[in-house]
């Protein structure tokens, strides 16, 4: 699949898993929806807010 095909598939998900930076029990991931590049399409990652990363649950907490 192609990285475009990726995005425009990818631009309509949101990550149910994210949580707010430094909540108890979670940990820095790479964004599933830019794959860390920080970028959907031409545009900034919405998800992430451009870093590339999100903060999730690590091992069930949350």
């Amino acid at each position: 699949m192609q990285r475009d095909e990726r995005e425009m598939r990818d631009d309509k998900t949101i990550n149910v898993d994210a949580v707010p930076e430094g909540t108890d029990g979670a940990g820095e991931n790479v964004c599933r929806r830019c794959e860390g590049s920080g970028q959907v399409g031409a545009e900034t990652c919405p998800e992430c807010n451009g870093s590339g990363k999100v903060w999730t649950p690590v091992g069930g907490a949350g």
